[in-house]
């Protein structure tokens, strides 16, 4: 089977079954596990795919990949992310964290600080610094979203209102060229944009793949923000109109 044909296939039964997986897959096509994660690779540069652990998944576009596969997607990426905001966080703060597997990724990051309060409608993030003595949690009430443990709607952006914070750090699904932060669900766009609003600085966290993804619901601009940390720059123009707004760069 030829390279052309093989992408076809991969991409056929993506959209069939929402993902690949690479071993079981090749065997179906008759080809070696290297050979499929080459295809990957090149289905993923090219916006096809998103990679994810063992495989890749379809972009998203109306509705998001599972929260399972989205903690497998970049995970190093994340990591160094998290890492590098975590930096920018000095002890004795307050913030918010709100829904995603890269703020997850920062709470984890965030463990070893002291005496810190984190305001969050994400149960995950939660759970992690319930692990940190040194963090004072505050879980902000709203309608459980049980696919990925995210509190979401009008109760959680009234709960979120009473606060005035040091820091929010959000993450985004997607973000456009011209630099809108999108999302999914408008219920939790208002918590997202009620955070934004309630916090003496924002720090936005994204890997670079949120600049090939697609969300429908726009909650903000990232030059708007006060620190971007991700892995790789986006385009040169929407580089040069974050410098211009006053944005700050940070490249994990």
């Amino acid at each position: 089977m030829d390279t052309a044909s093989r992408h076809t296939a991969i991409l056929n039964a993506a959209r069939q079954n929402g993902k690949v997986l690479a071993t079981p897959l090749a065997a179906t096509l008759g080809v070696a596990v290297q050979t499929l994660r080459r295809d990957l690779r090149t289905l993923c540069a090219a916006g096809f795919l998103e990679r994810i652990h063992g495989g890749a998944v379809l972009p998203s576009g109306v509705h998001n990949i599972g929260y399972e596969d989205r903690r497998s997607v970049n995970r190093d990426a994340k990591a160094r992310i998290a890492a590098k905001t975590a930096a920018l966080i000095p002890d004795n703060a307050s913030l918010f964290l709100n829904i995603g597997t890269t703020t997850e990724a920062v709470a984890r990051a965030l463990r070893l600080h002291k005496n810190l309060m984190v305001v969050t409608n994400n149960l995950n993030v939660a759970n992690i610094l319930a692990q940190a003595p040194n963090c004072d949690v505050i879980v902000a009430g709203g309608r459980l979203r049980r696919t990925d443990g995210g509190l979401v709607g009008d109760l959680a952006a009234l709960a979120i209102a009473r606060f005035q914070v040091d820091f929010a750090i959000i993450g985004a699904s997607a973000i456009d060229k011209a630099g809108h932060l999108l999302d999914f669900d408008p219920e939790e766009v208002r918590v997202s944009e009620q955070i934004l609003a309630a916090a003496r600085a924002s720090i936005v966290v994204a890997d670079a793949s949120k600049f090939s993804r697609k969300a429908p619901v726009r909650f903000g601009m990232l030059s708007a923000v006060d620190h971007f940390v991700t892995d790789r720059l986006p385009s040169e123009q929407l580089t040069r109109d974050l410098l211009d707004a006053g944005t700050k760069l940070h490249r994990a």
